[in-house]
């Protein structure tokens, strides 16, 4: 049976955890790496680019035996050139899995339902999950058990903070999203969130919630496709920084987490990000452990 990844929610916490268990065994002994994707393709679809997610994909595709294809949006046009279904439907007689970086989240769905292979989504508007996983694998790793740990996520509730709510949710994490009124997390995702039995709360005032917390997580203000509201966020977010100040509040146990790329002065002060409790290179290294252990995953189920 095919299984897609189009957002975390669609996992079990059993079946996270076992990811858990695989990314943390490989990451430890290479060598026991499977060869699940042995003489086999994984095309790479990016309409938006990337460092970290075309780097940590490709390495996880060759860890697992297979040949990671790059395809940027303009060779095929999705949409334009050629419709979603039609470049979907080629690229599946080639590959075994199909991964894309896009800018609707719809683009996935529509390439899913007209694939046999796996679809994994590498990021949309709507989800990052992966990023999500390297998240959970670098919490695990750094706190152990994760049931009742508390994460506070502080700026936009866009993507990268519906994911993390979900996998929050998955593996018992309690989060809470401080944002400026108007860029909280949309209430349907913290619905979803809640119905997976996960503990979520949104506020408007990071300092009431960090005190004790595990780990403070932050994001860019302004996103690729949001330059032109730069300033307005610019405006709308003072006062969210997660500077020396609100890392003293949380206290020296807190861990900081970012998922890249970083905009010191802005959402996080140089002294955090470069500071002693900042786990954002292992963060950035576990996308490719994370990777790994998911497209293990989706080839085993399918």
């Amino acid at each position: 049976m095919k299984r897609d990844f189009l957002e975390v929610d669609g996992f079990t916490p059993d079946r996270l955890a076992r990811l858990l268990d695989w990314a943390t065994a490989w990451k430890q002994s290479p060598s026991a790496l499977p060869a699940t994707l042995a003489d086999q393709g994984v095309a790479l679809v990016f309409e938006k680019p990337s460092a970290r997610t075309r780097a940590s994909t490709e390495m996880a595709v060759v860890g697992l035996g297979g040949h990671p294809i790059y395809i940027r949006g303009e060779e095929v046009g999705l949409g334009v050139r050629e419709s979603v279904e039609d470049v979907a439907r080629t690229l599946s007689g080639y590959c075994a899995v199909i991964a894309a970086r896009v800018f609707d989240h719809a683009t996935l769905e529509v390439m899913a339902g007209a694939v046999p292979v796996p679809v994994v989504n590498l990021l949309s508007d709507r989800a990052h999950p992966c990023q999500a996983l390297a998240d959970v694998l670098t919490l695990h790793e750094r706190l152990g058990t994760l049931e009742g740990r508390r994460v506070v996520y502080v700026g936009d509730g866009n993507n990268v903070a519906a994911s993390l709510a979900f996998v929050a949710a998955l593996s018992g994490i309690e989060l809470t999203v401080a944002s400026p009124p108007g860029y909280e997390l949309d209430e349907d995702v913290v619905d979803r969130a809640r119905n997976l039995g996960g503990a979520v709360e949104v506020t408007n005032d990071p300092y009431e919630v960090v005190k004790g917390a595990d780990a403070l997580y932050t994001d860019v203000w302004t996103s690729m496709g949001q330059e032109e509201e730069a300033e307005a966020r610019r405006s709308a977010f003072a006062g969210f920084q997660v500077d020396r100040a609100l890392m003293e509040t949380a206290g020296e146990q807190a861990l900081f987490l970012h998922c890249l790329p970083a905009h010191r002065g802005e959402e996080v002060s140089a002294e955090v990000i470069d500071g002693p409790q900042s786990v954002v290179w292992d963060q950035a290294a576990n996308r490719m452990h994370a990777t790994r252990a998911l497209l293990a995953d989706l080839m085993e189920e399918s």
